[in-house]
């Protein structure tokens, strides 16, 4: 997916099975990846926003991985849930989490439920993609508000599918570059809005691919779920920063709202 240099969804299930790209191989180095949204300054603007979602109230993360953005939030004092559906990324979050402030709840963000309310549930770094038909993507809409205290927030980060800057006839957009790495989408399937994200890295043992698929998803499309879930678009932002966005933004943070 557009800006995601780590490959993999959790909780995704593909003509009934579920898949999980997230296993111990990846697990081991996710933490280890130079993408701008593992940086520590981005993580600060990252939990910034969040912490001031939450509030005084508890939040709850739909993939919490290695707790990236978790353990972070936990520390500014929000009591921090979280679910997970691979059991390597979970291992991984307990083996760092030595004062245990995130619970996590195995299971897949599209329809586990956990005990209590929240004023904040979040899901970021384009893992709503990951969730590969129409139909789970609107179960977790629905999952995020069934968590929610009245008037609590439902916040995703995700990029903006890149097909306006395929010329005519290409399926295939590269959305990074560096050395010993490249990254690019292929649109497989526009009707049902299917793609693939490839992930080449060359190393000393030499050049290896990793392949995702997801379901690319438009701004209007995530706020008619929202609707059909009892949110309202409360924020939509090109970045953590909360610039505006536009028509050009490559990417978006938006933030819906549990109608009282």
């Amino acid at each position: 997916m557009e800006n995601s240099l780590v490959p993999g969804p959790r909780g995704c299930k593909r003509q009934g099975v579920q898949e999980n790209h997230f296993g111990e191989e990846i697990a081991a180095v996710y933490d280890e990846s130079t993408s701008a949204e593992f940086d520590p300054d981005v993580i600060a603007t990252t939990v910034d926003v969040l912490a001031e979602l939450a509030g005084d109230g508890a939040a709850l993360e739909f993939a919490v991985g290695t707790g990236r953005v978790g353990l972070p939030l936990a520390a500014r004092g929000v009591p921090v849930s979280g679910i997970e559906f691979s059991q390597a990324m979970a291992d991984r979050l307990r083996a760092t989490d030595d004062d245990e402030r995130i619970a996590v709840t195995m299971g897949d963000m599209a329809t586990t439920r956990v005990e209590g309310r929240f004023r904040l549930v979040y899901l970021v770094f384009n893992t709503i993609g990951n969730l590969v038909t129409q139909d789970q993507q609107v179960a977790c809409f629905a999952n995020a508000a069934a968590h929610l205290e009245p008037g609590g927030h439902f916040l995703i980060e995700v990029g903006v599918p890149a097909l306006r800057r395929l010329p005519p006839g290409d399926d295939a957009h590269v959305f990074s570059h560096a050395p010993g790495y490249v990254g690019f989408d292929r649109y497989t399937d526009l009707v049902a809005q299917q793609a693939v994200s490839h992930h080449f890295v060359a190393d000393s043992s030499g050049v290896g691919e990793t392949q995702t698929p997801f379901r690319f998803v438009w701004p209007s499309e995530l706020d008619l779920m929202a609707k059909l879930a009892g949110l309202s678009l409360r924020d939509r932002w090109a970045g953590w920063d909360r610039e505006p966005f536009t028509g050009d933004s490559t990417s978006h943070v938006s933030v819906w709202t549990k109608v009282r």
